[in-house]
């Protein structure tokens, strides 16, 4: 009678320890943020928060690259174009920190995002832009305080593509997944901190068909 019985104890342990397996591997998963922010993605952000960009940068005038304000320039008799600026202010940013991406004077204001999508795939390596490999790399590198750029390029190049800056944020890689790293942007909406696939909204296929391209540029210390 006693093998029955060590049967009957190794069955009840085997389904004990199916539980407690079942019962570790199917809990919620937490899953921690790209990264902390730093102290100089800190800095990052107090920069990028002190340009006021949704103040500035306005769309439907021709403002100053730099400062975002208008010239005062008038707009060529039947342009009908609503004059957005992504391409200005990221490129302000960017001087800010002491790096170059294509701008004026070498390129005019008109098409410049999509003149920038090409030039940082290729002469922006030799000014020290590489490519980021995804949404999740450019926060955790935005997050370290580190430039990054988000861009895509119109299918139709008579008009506008689109591009935005990185900003230093706590995402997950889930919420990176779903909606893309944080970003800050001047556009047809100025947004100081949105979404990447909101701030990319006039482009709606750009984030759901994977059309946005990242790149970063190291930021020296102190700047």
């Amino acid at each position: 009678m006693r093998a029955p019985c060590s049967f009957l104890l190794t069955a009840v342990f085997g389904k004990v320890f199916i539980l407690l397996t079942a019962a570790l591997f199917l809990r919620p998963v937490v899953v921690l943020a790209a990264a902390d922010v730093t102290p100089e993605g800190q800095h990052l952000a107090a920069m990028l928060d002190a340009m006021h960009v949704e103040e500035h940068w306005i769309a439907g005038a021709i403002v100053d690259w730099r400062t975002g304000d208008p010239t005062g320039k008038p707009l060529k008799e039947g342009d009908t174009g609503k004059h957005t600026h992504c391409s200005q202010f990221s490129a302000a940013a960017c001087e800010k920190l002491g790096i170059y991406i294509l701008r004026p004077p070498e390129h005019g204001a008109v098409l410049l995002a999509n003149a920038q999508f090409d030039w940082l795939s290729s002469e922006g390596r030799a000014k020290g832009w590489t490519p980021v490999a995804d949404g999740v790399a450019a926060q955790d590198l935005a997050n370290r305080g580190q430039i990054v750029v988000a861009v895509c390029q119109n299918h139709d190049p008579k008009k506008s593509g689109h591009i935005a800056i990185v900003r230093p944020g706590k995402k997950t890689p889930v919420q990176i997944a779903a909606e893309g790293p944080d970003v800050i942007q001047a556009g047809g909406t100025n947004y100081n901190s949105a979404s990447l696939k909101r701030g990319f909204a006039n482009h709606p296929d750009a984030f759901p068909k994977g059309e946005i391209r990242y790149y970063m540029h190291p930021v020296e210390a102190g700047r």
